[in-house]
């Protein structure tokens, strides 16, 4: 099932103003992006500062959704584990995984929370589309999914990105993750988003030697389809 959002979507703004798109090197701890995120999301909800997307990669940590259950810790003392008011359950991030934090003025862009998560989908994957890949959503289950299969095996569904935001004052922030080539195993303490009967893939997993930047560069991209132009920016840490 793909998604249904084109790119004459409400989510493209109501002016032609571009999102400020910004790329960190290096990890960043989990704490101080999100202190770094909520600050700019109050800034764009008082007029003070444009929307931004920030890509970084964090150190391996588990975070947990507003939905989290705690049976779905499997191993609580192997990363540090956070607390996240976004939405969903547990989650893992780490090297090799890009995170999107997406800090965008919904005020511009119709209101309406269903059809961003949906625009948000849309994104991921007309990303995984230029890799070829067939990025799928699936009824009752958040992110992006892809088929595996193979003669004689019942096709095996794997989720491939994340996505888990909130919002406040109508700004969004928190976003998307998506599997580059993170240690897949990392995802072995979680229960990830609740999901027992499914796998995680990526696209180094699917036989695709992608780079970061050749991922980012799909992203944006991406993006610019569903949501509207970009600018260059530096990142907020």
């Amino acid at each position: 099932m793909s998604s249904s959002v084109s790119p004459n979507s409400t989510f493209l703004r109501s002016d032609p103003t571009p999102t400020q798109w910004a790329v960190s090197t290096g990890l960043v701890d989990y704490p101080d992006a999100v202190s770094a995120m909520e600050a700019r999301a109050a800034e764009i909800a008082d007029g003070q500062a444009g929307e931004l997307v920030w890509l970084l990669e964090h150190p391996p940590l588990y975070t947990a959704g507003i939905s989290a259950k705690g049976g779905d810790l499997l191993a609580p003392n192997r990363f540090p584990v956070f607390e996240s008011a976004r939405g969903g359950q547990y989650t893992y991030h780490g090297p090799g995984q890009r995170v999107a934090y997406v800090m965008l003025d919904l005020r511009e862009r119709g209101r309406d929370v269903h059809a961003f998560v949906a625009a948000l989908e849309a994104w991921v994957i007309s990303a995984l589309s230029q890799f070829n890949v067939e990025g799928q959503i699936k009824p009752g289950r958040v992110g992006v999914w892809v088929d595996r299969k193979a003669p004689g095996v019942p096709t095996k569904e794997d989720k491939i990105a994340a996505i888990g935001v909130k919002l406040r004052r109508w700004v969004s922030f928190h976003g998307i993750s998506l599997n580059i080539e993170p240690d897949l195993s990392h995802f072995d303490g979680i229960v990830p988003c609740g999901i027992r009967e499914h796998g995680v893939t990526s696209l180094v997993d699917l036989g695709l030697p992608v780079t970061m930047d050749e991922a980012d560069a799909a992203l944006r991209s991406g993006f610019e389809t569903i949501f509207g132009p970009t600018q260059e920016a530096r990142p907020p840490l």
